[in-house]
This record gives structure tokens, sequence and C-alpha cells, in this order.
């Protein structure tokens, strides 16, 4: 992930981690990984995943809408391809940024409002889309370096295209 490539390994946080594969890629590259879903196949998929690529993350099975990550314990939060309404999306947010800490990151990338009518692929309900400006909004506190609307190669059957994403780079001073 090309948004986590600089930084210096520490502490990170995968919320909505599916079945792993980021939290696993950061397990890679030398980070001591929590990683959150609230399923529990999503999660022993991922578990297995660690296990055959060698690396530990601790794997929570939880809903982040009510999990309460620690206050600045993490050097890194990432936020890849939760989609929730903006109650939901706000509460998660800010729990997110407030996880961070002093010099930490807060990266979030998923499918883009936007999508909808000039991308392809991804939720096709607007309430749990975001742009760049309405999370932005929701991260008090944080210096935001990036928050754009990003194209991203997909390729089909017939040819390339592009799917649009939201994506947030933002540090804690």
């Amino acid at each position: 992930m090309k948004e986590t490539g600089g930084l210096t390994p520490g502490r990170a946080l995968d919320l909505g981690a599916g079945e792993g594969r980021n939290a696993v890629w950061l397990a890679e590259q030398g980070w001591r990984v929590t990683a959150v879903d609230f399923s529990a196949v999503a999660v022993e998929r991922g578990r297995k995943l660690a296990r055959e690529r060698g690396v530990e993350v601790d794997w929570q099975v939880a809903d982040v809408t009510s999990y309460q990550p620690e206050v600045g314990g993490f050097d890194l939060v990432l936020l890849a391809y939760l989609h929730l309404p903006a109650p939901q999306r706000s509460t998660v947010l800010h729990r997110a940024g407030a996880a961070v800490c002093p010099g930490g990151s807060l990266v979030l990338v998923g499918h883009d409002l936007a999508n909808l009518t000039n991308g392809i692929g991804g939720p096709q309900d607007p309430t749990v889309l975001q742009t760049p400006d309405m999370v932005v909004a929701e991260l008090s506190g944080l210096h935001v370096s990036r928050a754009e609307t990003a194209p991203r190669p997909v390729h089909t059957p017939t040819g390339t295209v592009n799917a649009l994403d939201t994506v947030i780079v933002a540090t804690r001073p």
C-alpha cells in the first residue's frame, strides 16, 4: 500500500480488516498489527493467511462502530474500504483519529461517492460512500496531507477502467 510506504513501522490498527490482506501485509513490513472486524469467519481467514505467511497479527472480532481503540496508542490507523452510513462513519473516524499517537498517521481508502456515476464497482448505496471533504470534516486534531478522489485502474474482460476512491492521509502533530 503506497500510502504507508514511507512510514516507519510501529503499532498499527486495521479497522474493518475483513480477511486481513492489509493487516498481514503490514505485519510483513515489520508493523505490530491489531486487526479488527465484526466477522468471525473473516478473522479466521485472516488468521490462516497470517500463519501461511509466517507473521503475527492480533486478531479481534468486534464491531468497529462500538470498538474503542486505545487513545494515542497507534503509529498507524488504517481504514480500507470500510463503508458505513454517515452517523457510524463519524463515530468510527473520531475514534480512529483519537487512536493516532503524536507523529502517527491515519490512512483511509474507500470508494468515493463519484464512483457511482464515473467509476466502476463498489457499493451502489450512496449513503455508505464518502468524499474527501466528508472525511476531512471528521478528523479533528490531525494534519491532512492528502485528501483526494483518486482513480484506481480495474482490469475487466473488456479492458481497463477506473474506479474512484477517496484517499486520505493525515498525521497527528
